[in-house]
């Protein structure tokens, strides 16, 4: 069985909590999740806390090209 090519001279690390925080969908967009998930939200509405866990798209050159250098190999 013949060896796989490899494509590059080094691997990139990916950077674990960028690549926690943001996803890929289908059509290639970048999404991101919204901060303020975590705790302090007893207080707040149930219809803001639902907000929460929708994933907004990304906007602005500058931040989507910083996410793919950090997480390179970003799927899902």
């Amino acid at each position: 069985m013949p060896r796989k090519k490899t494509v590059g001279k080094y691997k990139i690390k990916t950077h674990k909590a960028t690549a926690k925080r943001f996803r890929l969908t289908g059509a290639g967009k970048l999404v991101r999740t919204k901060g303020g998930k975590s705790h302090l939200r007893r207080r707040t509405s149930k219809r803001t806390t639902r907000l929460f866990d929708e994933m907004v798209p990304v906007k602005g050159r500058g931040i989507i090209k910083r996410v793919h250098r950090l997480a390179p190999y970003l799927k899902d």
